[in-house]
């Protein structure tokens, strides 16, 4: 038992109920003028949209499942990939 939870942790997949666009999430950051909010943008508009962003927060909070996810341990990990 202790084996297969072990494997079931370490294989677990995080993904997001529901589809975003990068309307929306403009939507969200223009009311928070921050050099966060301004870098993310920038970042996801060089992108060219959601898609990279996604799949590597998803796999960045993996890490995380263990000790918890919070919005925290988010809004980290959303600077960490809009300054990478």
């Amino acid at each position: 038992m202790n084996e297969f939870a072990r494997y079931l942790m370490e294989n677990a997949i995080i993904d997001f109920q529901g589809g975003i666009t990068i309307d929306e999430v403009r939507k969200f950051l223009r009311d928070e003028d921050s050099r966060e909010s301004r870098s993310l943008l920038s970042r996801l508009i060089e992108d060219k949209g959601l898609d990279d962003l996604m799949v590597t927060i998803a796999d960045c909070l993996k890490e995380y499942i263990r000790t918890g996810i919070n919005e925290d341990i988010v809004r980290a990990q959303l600077n960490s990939y809009s300054d990478s």
